[in-house]
């Protein structure tokens, strides 16, 4: 009878806590016992977790814990979610790590489940088949990665300027500010997924003294604040390692209802190293995916040696009436600082058109590609300093608005230009673009007109911002591979045609477009033997100041 009430209790206040507290599984009760261990679901989703009390002592003589300890069958065939929950709750309780069996294979269905991680984790060589063709929330991750740490708001903080050195507050750690102007309106998306923009959102880290880190500054003035938090910063790392990831694709409707089903990262201070993500079963039709491996408001993240998989193109009819392709990703970075992807790679060719480009980024700072071969990076609501080194990028190439310094070093790039400055967001770089010792194959190798730095912009769309061409662009030993290319071509460009409208003095721009002001030039060579040349557009570059080294 005792245990009848007990377990009555615990599904009552689980009821009761959910959703209320992120930083732990509240739906999830661990109790030691004498008994046989067990794991039972209640009325409403809730897990009693009973633990053998002797298996308590090994366990943490062993300093780690198993899925298959805590009732997970790893063969690939029985629901495993619930025992995979269960073993990290148990593990985030005890200061365990946690070690997949290996050679297992767990089978994750499509129930509402996150397991939540607070500590280091192996999956070693067990695979995860995880499907998502019956799925109850796909906004649920399988795993999320976040702080026991607690977010605030931080008191007395009004107004903020861009690039202001420090903030009037004090604080018991260094802490991720996001803050937040809900009467401002930026990126005013114009085009076939035209909107009315999102509210002015900052990220930044200041440390115990309020000190900004400058490495990744304000960007914006806020004259008023409508929301602001604090989440401190996780001293120690936590490592996720190893894992072999298959998803059984969804068959959704094709339109806007983006599934999460993976692993979504919210806690500062975290390395992935080695994970395999698949994607098998897709078929005529299909939601998109936010992300396999979606980081999400926190700093300092590494993924690195992982083999990521980009995910089959769908189309829908977008927010102006007419048809557009959907965005589908494999990974994702959102309001997040210093991340980095380091020796990654993609399960399918990064020039295979019928696949989406693999990252999507938002309100980012400092991301980092290094040794990836990727079919794109990826930032639409403005990346804050961005590095590509050492890697390979295929059709979608580099796309982004931002500010700041955008560094492309030792890779080679198969887009249609060298570097995209997304139109739907006004082709805005506010700072200095450098590109040393690169290769450009324009369009994979295809019958086209070679341009360096692509976008358009005519001046007439209020975006919430004004846009900028970056101020400077400095390119250094670059190959243009333009052997393939149209009889009429007359050589490589810096620029494509901006605005084919603006050809004289009497067109008028509402939203002025600033020009670059400098381009220079150090031993830039073609495979066709043409000079690169500045733009068709001659009027609109006219005042570009070219220094040829």
């Amino acid at each position: 009878m005792k245990k009848i009430v007990f377990f009555l209790i615990f599904f009552a206040s689980a009821a009761i806590g959910f959703g209320q507290n992120t930083n732990q599984p509240e739906d999830i009760i661990i109790k030691s016992s004498s008994r046989k261990a067990s794991i039972k679901t209640g009325a409403n989703g809730g897990l009693l977790v009973v633990v053998n009390s002797k298996d308590e002592s090994k366990y943490k003589a062993q300093g780690f814990v198993t899925y298959n300890a805590f009732g997970a069958k790893g063969d690939g065939k029985a629901d495993d979610i619930d025992a995979i929950a269960a073993t990290h709750a148990y593990a985030n309780k005890k200061g365990l790590k946690v070690k997949a069996n290996s050679g297992a294979t767990y089978y994750i269905s499509g129930k509402k489940r996150t397991a939540v991680i607070h500590t280091d984790t192996d999956f070693g060589t067990a695979s995860f088949i995880i499907a998502d063709t019956a799925v109850k929330d796909r906004n649920a991750p399988i795993f999320l990665v976040n702080s026991q740490l607690r977010e605030f708001k931080p008191r007395a903080i009004s107004s903020l300027k861009k690039n202001q050195p420090k903030i009037d507050a004090t604080f018991a750690e260094s802490c991720l500010i996001t803050v937040t102007d809900s009467n401002v309106k930026r990126y005013i998306r114009y085009g076939p997924n035209q909107n009315s923009g999102s509210s002015q959102t900052d990220i930044f880290i200041v440390d115990k003294n309020g000190n900004v880190d400058m490495k990744a500054p304000i960007i914006w003035d806020f004259s008023q604040i409508t929301n602001i938090t604090a989440l401190p910063i996780d001293q120690k790392r936590l490592t996720i390692t190893g894992g072999r990831f298959t998803t059984i694709a969804n068959r959704d409707e094709s339109k806007y209802n983006y599934y999460a089903r993976g692993i979504a990262i919210t806690r500062s201070n975290v390395l992935v190293d080695g994970l395999e993500h698949r994607v098998v079963g897709e078929g005529v039709q299909g939601a998109p995916y936010g992300g396999f491996i979606d980081v999400e408001k926190c700093a300092n993240v590494t993924v690195k040696n992982a083999i990521l998989t980009g995910h089959k193109i769908y189309n829908t009819i977008g927010s102006a009436g007419v048809p557009v392709s959907m965005g589908t990703y494999d990974i994702s970075v959102n309001r997040s600082l210093n991340v980095s992807f380091i020796n990654c790679s993609q399960t399918n060719d990064i020039n295979d058109r019928s696949c989406w480009g693999i990252l999507g980024s938002n309100f980012s700072k400092n991301l980092l590609y290094d040794g990836c071969k990727f079919s794109r990076f990826d930032a639409h609501m403005g990346v804050a300093n961005a590095t590509i080194r050492n890697s390979s990028l295929g059709h979608q190439g580099i796309n982004a608005i931002g500010s700041g310094t955008f560094t492309v070093e030792n890779s080679t790039i198969y887009g249609r230009n060298f570097i995209n400055l997304r139109d739907d967001y006004g082709s805005t770089w506010q700072g200095e673009v450098v590109i040393r010792n690169c290769v450009f194959v324009p369009s994979g190798g295809k019958f086209v007109n070679a341009s360096l730095i692509g976008g358009s912009n005519s001046g007439q769309h209020n975006f919430g911002y004004t846009c900028y061409m970056p101020e400077k662009i400095t390119i250094e030993n670059l190959r243009i591979d333009d052997s393939a290319h149209p009889q009429n071509y007359e050589g490589p460009t810096v620029f494509v045609n901006f605005n084919t409208k603006m050809t004289d003095s009497s067109y008028k721009e509402k939203y002025p477009y600033i020009i670059t002001k400098k381009v220079i030039l150090n031993r830039v060579t073609t495979a066709s033997g043409k000079q690169l040349r500045l733009s068709d557009n001659e009027f609109m570059f006219k005042n570009v100041k070219v220094e040829r080294r």
